[in-house]
């Protein structure tokens, strides 16, 4: 048995189908990927994503400690109420984390992580945290959804008191507040609009039910990951990890190099990746029958490659990946599937943006 978030008995009600993720019993889906994923894509879906770690930061010095563990600058935070994606790093420049991190107070963060490595993220934090006197809380005591689409946002404000309602409809992008018990975050993992929301766990339950009856629809991990392959967004153990640097990945606009004098983790070794940039992410569109998937060979006019996510994609009706191929590779490319090479091209990310596919078929 894995570990269960506080709404587990609600998904075997729903009749969820549940499998391991990260060690963590989880719904697949609930009946049906495609109309889960079409769900968000055209009106809202709500994920259970309370699996995800959340990290409270406080002290005079949290700024200045999280300006040398992150590879963006949370400098750019100017006053609370703010969100930024970062990726945290190793002096190798890999990726331990990508993560998102907010300015609640002028001297409180909070961050919130991946599940597999959420763990391993505490305890690299508190580990340099500690010089800085900085105080770090793991938030074992919440739950967390992620209400996603073009109808998320009327269905939250809808559960809130009118003052409340105000403060989330004036909410820009990757803007956050705390209403009430209540931590909403304009953020999200689908390429859609909506708000991920942090709350007690005793809470979630009515929370969940309340918006069950607004008409938002339950969806799983399996909507999940085609919403966010669509979407063009990296998967930490996919895209990411300790193996390659942000250049590698895609992540290059997350890296704040400027100022020069801001010496984070990794810096020195993801500079000298951006000199050398020896390989690049990209988007891939099957030209012929068959479905993309990870660890396929990717052969380009510069050598090989490898895809690093793949599958259907529900809003193209087509096949796509993410893949890493060599710097400087052409359009045209071919995929090895079941030992048949076939023919494919590489497209700019991402592929659908607030439910509108963006590259041409």
């Amino acid at each position: 048995m894995g570990l269960k978030t506080p709404l587990y008995d609600t998904h075997v009600r729903e009749s969820a189908k549940l499998v391991d993720f990260g060690g963590w019993d989880l719904p697949l889906h609930y009946g049906s990927q495609l109309d889960e994923h079409h769900a968000v894509r055209r009106a809202a879906g709500v994920f259970d994503v309370s699996h995800m770690g959340v990290l409270d930061l406080a002290g005079t010095r949290a700024r200045e400690f999280l300006r040398s563990l992150l590879a963006n600058d949370v400098a750019k935070l100017t006053a609370p109420g703010r969100g930024l994606y970062s990726c945290m790093l190793r002096d190798d420049g890999g990726v331990l984390d990508d993560l998102i991190v907010y300015r609640r107070g002028e001297t409180e963060y909070r961050l919130v992580v991946n599940a597999g490595t959420r763990d391993k993220d505490r305890d690299w934090i508190r580990a340099r945290a500690a010089a800085y006197e900085v105080t770090v809380e793991e938030r074992t005591d919440l739950a967390l959804l992620a209400v996603q689409g073009p109808a998320a946002r009327d269905a939250v404000a809808t559960l809130l008191p009118p003052p409340q309602r105000e403060v989330l409809l004036g909410l820009g992008v990757f803007a956050c507040a705390d209403l009430g018990s209540w931590f909403l975050a304009r953020t999200g993992y689908t390429g859609e609009d909506g708000f991920e929301i942090a709350l007690p766990a005793v809470e979630v339950q009515a929370l969940w039910e309340s918006l069950r009856a607004a008409g938002v629809r339950p969806a799983g991990l399996g909507a999940r990951d085609s919403l966010r392959l669509e979407a063009g967004l990296s998967l930490y153990g996919s895209e990411l990890d300790e193996a390659h640097d942000p250049i590698a990945s895609g992540l290059a606009w997350t890296v704040a190099f400027d100022p020069v004098e801001r010496r984070f983790v990794g810096r020195d070794a993801v500079e000298r990746a951006r000199s050398a940039s020896p390989a690049q992410l990209v988007g891939l569109l099957l030209e012929e029958r068959g479905i993309l998937r990870s660890h396929q060979i990717v052969t380009t006019d510069r050598g090989r490659g490898e895809t690093t996510s793949g599958g259907f994609a529900p809003t193209l009706g087509r096949s796509i990946a993410l893949a890493r191929v060599p710097a400087g590779s052409g359009m045209q490319v071919s995929v090895e599937i079941r030992g048949k090479a076939v023919a494919a091209r590489t497209v700019k990310t991402p592929f659908v943006r607030h439910g509108r596919p963006l590259i041409n078929l």
